[in-house]
């Protein structure tokens, strides 16, 4: 006789199913948004100093430097005056102002004054600045202004109209826009929608019966 069939079926090991795990990838978009915000922060000062230059070099291009006064006195007086400021930002004045335009040599400060009081800019500057320095600023002037050498000033050019001022480092400096954008219309002057036409072109205020009490 045979031997019985002592095999038997053996079933197949059993297989460990693998749960899916929780998925890595708001982790990891989390990590990198990080990342760029932290190099954004970082990156942001280098960005702003190479735009806007070292502040020990270059002044901050605003008008935080506008120096402002309250200024009552607007009398007319044929005698001279005593400002305190350089150039004057307005008082006390000659009966009798500028003429509209470019100044060769020093202007009365007392027929300058009046012209601020009728909203014209002034924009004055050191003697010895050279010529093309001197056309710059010629170009920049509004037509409701003069310009003027002036000596002891604070700074190479000085931008004024009544009640404000600012000290200029040259004329290529880019405040000069700022401030002629911000007060160029004369909107500060006593007499604002005034003009500087119809003045005496006389540097020192002669002709007296022209735009006298005016």
């Amino acid at each position: 006789m045979s031997d019985p069939d002592t095999s038997y079926d053996v079933p197949p090991p059993a297989t460990e199913e693998v749960m899916p795990g929780p998925s890595r990838l708001p982790l990891v978009l989390a990590s990198v948004s990080a990342a760029l915000v932290m190099g954004a922060a970082l990156a942001a000062p280098l960005v702003d100093r190479v735009i806007r230059g070292d502040e020990a070099e270059q002044q901050a291009l605003d008008l935080s430097e506008v120096a402002t006064f309250v200024i009552d006195d607007r009398a007319h007086t044929i005698g001279d005056v005593t400002y305190p400021q350089t150039p004057p930002a307005g008082g006390a004045h000659a009966p009798i102002w500028l003429a509209c335009g470019v100044y060769d040599e020093p202007v009365r400060d007392e027929n300058a004054v009046h012209d601020l009081e009728h909203g014209t800019v002034w924009i004055t500057h050191d003697p010895e600045l050279s010529q093309s320095d001197r056309d710059a600023l010629a170009a920049r002037l509004p037509d409701n202004g003069i310009m003027s050498p002036h000596g002891d000033l604070p700074s190479p050019v000085v931008v004024t109209v009544w009640e404000a001022q600012l000290a200029l480092d040259g004329a290529d400096d880019e405040r000069l826009g700022l401030f002629l954008e911000e007060y160029g219309d004369g909107h500060t002057a006593p007499e604002f929608g005034a003009s500087c036409q119809g003045g005496t072109p006389d540097p020192q205020g002669a002709l007296p019966g022209q735009g006298a009490n005016a």
